[in-house]
């Protein structure tokens, strides 16, 4: 589709970390503009399979428009990669050889104004991944209690002025419904004090935070998380990209729970947890881009890469 463009972060790294294979079988549950998918289907040329998701009709569209020399070679579904069993089911998919997660809001989500995710630009306040989606960022902000648009800007968005922004919220929708994100935007500004509004894009943070509520970015991913690891081959790869802490911090603690084996006490003969390693962990620290990527690309500024391979006793 013109226009839906999305430079694929850290694709070299995500390529190598896959560790790919000609004739494996590899789901992209992030398809987007289809980048990542290009090149797993490149090079696993002639024979590697890909089954992708998206939520977003414009993705689909360029990511099927684009993997069009890969055709009979990949399915993509419109469907939440957390509802991979049902995905994988309907492809007739069992274990795989790998998996590509990139939680990043795509470039033309962010600069296509209508969507309402930039707080550079003004636009109403949308945010929806999913066009269908009921809830949009309009309803969090409008008809939120105060109380849960707190927590949401403090927990998603660690957001120290989440109080204040909060209240003033709370405040200016009393005067009218606020429809818009340079509206939205003057909010945020009043609430945070003038020596930190600089350096930084001062809005960011919440905005952040509304949008992971709007797309329920964080529901059910660590279960998702696990249930993928749990769906490689041994020896299979997951590559994960996440560009905010809480999304890293989940992914890290999966990571390491499914690769810490026994948890017996250590004083123990034998032992009777029952517990096995089921990954090994590649990224002993997250992977991050190159200076001279950010050059190119500075939405990979916050981008941090975690990979892990099936351990082989689970063959």
């Amino acid at each position: 589709m013109i226009g839906f463009s999305h430079i694929p972060v850290m694709l070299e790294e995500c390529m190598r970390g896959l560790a790919l294979k000609d004739g494996g079988l590899y789901f992209d549950g992030t398809v987007g503009g289809g980048g990542h998918s290009y090149e797993i289907l490149k090079r696993t040329s002639p024979g590697g399979r890909l089954i992708a998701t998206d939520l977003d009709d414009n993705a689909i569209a360029a990511a099927t428009e684009r993997l069009s020399p890969f055709a009979g070679r990949f399915q993509i579904y419109k469907s939440n990669y957390k509802d991979f069993e049902d995905v994988l089911g309907a492809a007739g998919a069992d274990k795989l050889d790998g998996v590509m997660l990139d939680f990043g809001v795509s470039s033309f989500q962010l600069d296509e104004v209508s969507r309402g995710f930039s707080y550079m630009k003004d636009a109403p306040l949308d945010m929806r991944m999913d066009p269908e989606g009921e809830l949009t960022a309009e309803e969090v902000v409008n008809g939120y209690p105060e109380e849960s648009l707190f927590r949401i800007i403090r927990d998603y968005g660690e957001e120290p002025f989440a109080k204040r922004i909060a209240a003033n919220i709370a405040l200016e929708r009393k005067k009218g419904r606020i429809r818009s994100s340079a509206q939205l935007v003057s909010v945020i500004e009043k609430s945070i004090p003038a020596k930190f509004r600089y350096g930084a894009p001062f809005s960011r943070k919440t905005f952040q935070a509304i949008r992971i509520e709007v797309n329920g970015e964080l529901d059910g991913l660590e279960k998702a998380v696990r249930g993928l690891c749990r769906r490689l081959k041994a020896g299979g790869r997951i590559c994960i990209l996440t560009f905010h802490s809480l999304e890293d911090r989940i992914v890290k603690n999966v990571f390491r729970d499914l690769a810490a084996g026994c948890i017996c006490d250590k004083s123990l003969p034998v032992c009777v947890c029952g517990r096995k390693k089921e990954i090994e962990i590649i990224t002993k620290k997250p992977l991050t881009a190159t200076e001279e990527e950010l050059k190119i690309n500075s939405r990979a500024k916050s981008a941090k890469l975690r990979i892990a391979e099936r351990a082989e006793e689970y063959n």
